[in-house]
Formats: C-alpha cells, structure tokens, sequence
C-alpha cells in the first residue's frame, strides 16, 4: 500500500514536470548574510525569495542580486549599497552565471591550468553545452587547533589539553542534465580532533554518541584522539510547475529560521532523507518537508542497522506587506513498523487533524514567526513553538510542566551607528523543559542522537550577540558573545533537560517547573574570528575562543547532554589557524 502511493505520488508530479530546475545554496554559505543584508538595506522584502527558508536556490539568489545590481547602477536613484557589497554581489554571480540571463554570467579566469581549469575564476572545473551543465569543486578543511584548559580535579582537564586537527577533504559538484533535472552532491572524508567541551559532548553518557553534524562515526581509541567519519550529501531537483513549483529529493541539511539558531529546524544534526514540495506564488512560500530520520541509539552496543523514524513538517509563509513577513510552521515525528504513515504524506498544512484521527502519541509541534524591515537598516524576527499548553495552567502561575513552549526575539541592524559594513545581531531564545521530549523514547525531536531544533535541547535561557565587521574587501572580523543557564538532570530524576528521555517517567513533580530545572548550570563563551578571502571560496581564518562552565549549586556528574564536564567547572581558551576551499568554517561555538 505504501509503495503505491509513493509511486501515485511520483507519478503525478513527474506528469507536470517542466524546465526551470534549479540547485541551492548550502546551508552555513557566507552567501546567506549577504542576501539578508542586501533585502534589508532595500528596504522591503523580495517575493522571490524567502531567507527564513534554507536552502535557497542559486537561480533565486542570482536573480536578487541583479535586480539589486541594477538598483545600484540607477542614477536616479540613491544606493544605498556598500562598494564591498558591489564586491561581493560580482563574485555571487560569476560563482553561479549558470543563472545569469544569457546563461554565461561567468568571470574569465586570469590564470588557469592547461587552458581547461579554472576557465571560469571562481570554478575548478566547468562544462556547459545546449543539454548539459556541471561544475566540480576541490572541498578542502584544515584547521590547527591550540587548546588549554583550568578546572577542579585531574579529571577535568586530563586528555583535553593540547593540539586538536580537522582535516575535511573531498569534492563538490552540481549541474544539470537537458535544463529539467538539477543534481547537487558533496563527499567529504573527515578526520577531526575536537575541542574538550565538544568531545564531552560526542561521548555523552556513552550511549548517546553523537558528533555534531556528522552520523556514522569511529570511536576514538583514546581520550583526545580524533573522531574518523564521512559525510555525503545530494539530491536531484525539477520544477513541477515552472517557476511556482519545485521538487526537491536527497539528503542534506535543511534551516527554517532567520536566527543564530532555530525553534523549528536547524541545520546542527547529521544529513537526512529528504523529499521536499515547494510553491512560491504571489507573496505566499508553501512547503511540505518529508524526512527519513535515525532514532537513538546505543553507540555502545556496537554496529547495527539502526532504527528509522520520520517526520513531516509544513512551513507556511506570507509576506503580509512589503515589510512584514509573517509564517505557520508545524511538524510531526513518528515511528511505524511499516514505514511512513500515508496520512502524513497528505501535503496540506493542519495535519494535527490527521494525528488526532490517528488516535497516536506522535510528537506534534506547532509554531509562528515574522521578520520586519524598519527604516531600510534594522530586522527584527522571532519564533514562538508549542508543543502542549494549557491557558487556564499557564495563567494560575502554579508551574505546570505540561506548558511547553520556546519563543526566540532576535534583531539585526546593518550599517550599524552610520558605518559602513558593520552588522550586528542579538537573540533571547528560551525553550521550557520537556519540551521537544515525547511520551516514548522514538518520537522525540531528535535525529541520530542530536537535536533537531537548537543544540540545548530543552530547558535553557539563551543570548546571543554577534557583531560582524567587513573594513575591506575579502576581509570579515566577527566577534561573537554567548551566555546561557541551563538545567541538568541528576541521577534518575527527569527535570525536562534531556530530550531523549521519555516525558512520562522519573518525573520529580508536575508543579513548580522553572524554565531553568534542576540544578543550574550557566556558560558564557566569547570568540573572535577574523576570515581573509584569497580567491571566491578560498579563505583563511584566525581565531580564538574563551568559553567558561560552571553550575551554580556544584552538582556535577550529571547527563553531559551540552558538553558539561562531570569533574567541575572548567575554563577553555584556544587559538586556531584554518584554510579552507568551498566549506563552511567548522564553529564550535554552538554550546
């Protein structure tokens, strides 16, 4: 039954299959401040794209660009663009002339290899004819890291000390076949040594292993040694209906939010199967997302086939005037022995309906967002996400543990004080406890043992502060603050912190549940980087991090879910010195 309905599925859309496919940007892309920023100083949103929505398509983003382009070129006009965003606006469309209106927007290498690599500046390797199109990328990572730690007891600081190496390589590319079929895949082989916080956080309690945005992987074979994986992401993409429709299947990363973080969906777990159907119509983007996710798991237990559960979510946006954006969001997680539940491939938002005929203990979320323009220069955006409430609970100020809910308010402000180029950004983000748990341990909001939505989990305070300076071309200074408090489970007791355990049992009370619950652990970490761009995706960066742990009642040995280290406090402090080609910079500094 369920392999005829896929095939049903399959069926009608390829019957209204037409030109106009297109591939995306990567989630993490440098890309994506650029666009905000430039929708931003426009002052009204574009129709055409939706940056709350990741990923976002090349062909989109190129067409932005030109408009904005144009806009900057018009001397009847007043621009209010940068010369670095001129800059950058060039590189974006040379990387992606695919896209360009005679399809050939490309920028002609100054010194390529045998005449054949790096033709186009910005492109190891290209190919173009009438009925077929591909670009190949070297994706490369390298980065030194120096780290020293001070804490209470030998334990704390033993094998966490010391020199740590990531080593990313592989290849990229993306085309089209005959401008009706998009593909896009990246393979990177990864060794890496992490940082003492983030290896505390992979090894976890010993069962829930996991390495942030990575699935498989080998244990080390010794405290400090270094995480061995593979990551391999892909899909193939086609219009349904020409440029209203797209279908997108594969696996990769998908980010719903216009934070540093998302409530909904970010991009912080492993790769996963996606199918996903897109309408942009109007000022309306309308999208149905079908995931294949991994349940947890026993790393301990050794190799296996592990367990699959799915989720179909719904994302709902309007762009209610030319400055406000406003959107619906829900999802639901659920395990069938048969596979994926017929009634959730239904791509009609409002499938609670569906989960309540169902008369099954599915995880269900629901959410809301805006983001507004204001004065050409400031954005401001939020998320608020409900999983259960109750307004006569909520309102008797009694506690109840059953209101659970997370809000996230945030703003941006470019061009900050009258200078040019700087950009600065500040979010609250509070989620209650028990909030993405479940009633069992497979339906929670969680994929091969990582959160889906923000890396805390539940259960946490959070505020984030992000200033990024650009003084010259190529050139970006990002200074970064975080604090956080967030709660620890001790022993058997469930205070809500930890989003595998199953809601229903261990719990200490019902009433008096704080946003904080439980013995109150609080971090405060600083960073600065500073990212020189040799060539169009080939950058440098230095930097350095300080990052402070404490709990303020020193109850420690408690579930390490966020990196806490059971001995004590611990302080660290490292410098790194990176290269990268076509990747993303590995940041630790989500915890």
């Amino acid at each position: 039954m369920q392999k005829k309905a896929y095939l049903i599925l399959a069926l009608a859309l390829s019957t209204y299959c037409a030109t106009a496919q297109t591939t995306y940007i990567p989630t993490g892309s440098d890309d994506y401040h650029l666009l905000d920023r430039l929708e931003t100083r426009s002052g009204r949103l574009c129709d055409s794209l939706n940056l709350s929505d990741k990923l976002e398509s090349r062909r989109n983003a190129v067409h932005f660009v030109e408009s904005m382009q144009a806009w900057a070129g018009d001397t009847s006009r007043k621009n209010p663009f940068s010369k670095i965003d001129l800059f950058n606006m060039r590189m974006l469309v040379g990387e992606n002339g695919e896209w360009t209106a005679d399809e050939n927007g490309f920028i002609k290498g100054k010194h390529t290899l045998w005449g054949k690599i790096y033709k186009d500046r910005y492109n190891f390797g290209l190919v173009k004819t009438k009925d077929f199109f591909l670009v190949i990328n070297p994706v490369l990572n390298l980065v030194s890291t120096q780290e020293s730690n001070s804490g209470t007891g030998s334990a704390s600081v033993k094998g966490l000390s010391g020199y740590h190496l990531l080593n990313t390589h592989d290849i990229e590319f993306r085309g089209w076949f005959g401008k009706k079929i998009g593909f896009y895949t990246m393979l990177t082989d990864n060794l890496e040594s992490l940082p003492g916080y983030v290896y505390n956080y992979a090894l976890k309690d010993g069962k829930h292993m996991a390495v942030p945005g990575a699935d498989y992987f080998f244990i080390p074979k010794s405290r400090g040694s270094s995480f061995d994986y593979f990551n391999a992401s892909g899909y193939i993409d086609f219009a349904a209906v020409k440029d209203k429709v797209s279908v997108t299947f594969g696996s990769g990363k998908n980010f719903i939010g216009d934070g540093a973080t998302s409530l909904f969906l970010s991009d912080f777990s492993s790769n996963m199967t996606f199918l996903k159907l897109r309408a942009r119509i109007w000022k309306l983007n309308y999208e149905s997302l079908y995931l294949q996710l991994t349940e947890q798991y026993n790393k301990l237990a050794g190799d296996q086939l592990y367990a699959r559960k799915y989720a179909t979510m719904h994302y709902i946006s309007l762009n209610a005037r030319p400055w406000l954006n406003i959107s619906y969001f829900e999802s639901i997680v659920f395990d069938r022995t048969n596979g994926y539940e017929i009634s959730y491939l239904n791509p009609v938002a409002f499938t609670l309906a569906a989960n309540n005929a169902n008369g099954s203990s599915d995880k269900s979320l629901i959410g809301w967002s805006f983001k507004a323009i204001a004065a050409k220069h400031v954005q401001f955006y939020g998320q608020f996400m409900l999983n259960e409430f109750k307004a006569s609970e909520l309102l008797a100020g009694k506690g109840w543990y059953g209101n659970k809910y997370g809000y996230q308010l945030g703003g941006k402000y470019f061009d900050a004080l009258g200078i040019k180029n700087l950009d600065l950004q500040a979010e609250v983000d509070m989620v209650r406890p028990y909030a993405y748990s479940a009633k069992d341990t497979v339906a929670n909001y969680t994929n091969f043992n990582q959160p889906l939505a923000d890396p805390l989990g539940s259960g946490f305070v959070k505020m984030i502060g992000i200033a990024r300076y650009a003084p010259a071309k190529n050139l970006t200074i990002t200074l970064k603050g975080m604090y956080y408090a967030h709660g620890v489970d001790t022993g058997n007791a469930n205070y809500g912190n930890d989003v595998f355990k199953v809601y229903t049992e261990n719990r200490p009370k019902d009433y008096g549940i704080k946003t904080v619950n439980g013995p109150k652990s609080q971090v405060t970490s600083i960073s600065l980087n500073i990212t020189y761009q040799a060539s169009r995706n080939v950058f440098i960066d230095a930097g350095t991090v300080y990052r402070k742990f404490d709990n303020a009642s020193k109850v420690y040995g408690g579930y390490s879910s966020v990196g806490y280290d059971p001995s004590g406090p611990l302080t660290t402090s490292y410098v790194y010195l990176g290269f990268r080609m076509n990747a993303p910079r590995r940041d630790y500094t989500f915890f």
